[in-house]
């Protein structure tokens, strides 16, 4: 995943609710807008993580905590307008469906997500289970070269000397 400028995921959820506000003046039907709307809330997430990721690096925790919120609350104040605009043309129903379906959907996200997130710790698990493996057969073959020299060492000693045994 390439890493985004907040600033401009921020103009783009700027720019993607300007041209659905102009669009919406002069479309015949919300279903026209549909592409619109879609990239406006495509706009908005990929907002959110590029400030999500953009707070893992530096900056001012005021500052970002500014910037996310500042372009959220506009993103909630156009989908208020978007939801009154479904009101007025007599598609609440529509309205209604779409915001269930966006619920269902962040449910399966968040499933994957929880999902996703438990391959990783058995995956890391794993991982660790075998550098402790290695770290064990590693010693393990240590100690037994120790031994194999220790036993050659004996036996060139008894070969030059004589006196092993009784």
């Amino acid at each position: 995943m390439i890493p985004i400028d907040p600033m401009t995921a921020l103009a783009g959820i700027q720019s993607a609710i300007s041209m659905v506000k102009k669009a919406s003046k002069v479309a015949n039907d919300l279903g026209s807008l549909a592409p619109m709307i879609g990239k406006m809330f495509d706009a908005k997430s990929t907002a959110t993580k590029a400030l999500i990721e953009a707070k893992k690096g530096k900056g001012s925790n005021m500052g970002t905590a500014l910037q996310i919120e500042m372009a959220l609350e506009q993103a909630r104040a156009f989908e208020d307008e978007l939801k009154l605009l479904f009101m007025t043309t007599g598609k609440i129903d529509v309205w209604n469906k779409i915001k269930a379906r966006q619920d269902q959907m962040d449910i399966d996200d968040a499933r994957e997500l929880r999902s996703l997130e438990k391959a990783e710790k058995k995956a890391k698990e794993k991982e660790a289970e075998m550098q402790e493996l290695a770290i064990i057969i590693g010693g393990v073959a240590f100690v037994l070269l120790l031994v194999g020299i220790g036993i050659s060492e004996l036996m060139d000693f008894c070969a030059t000397t004589r006196r092993c045994g009784r």
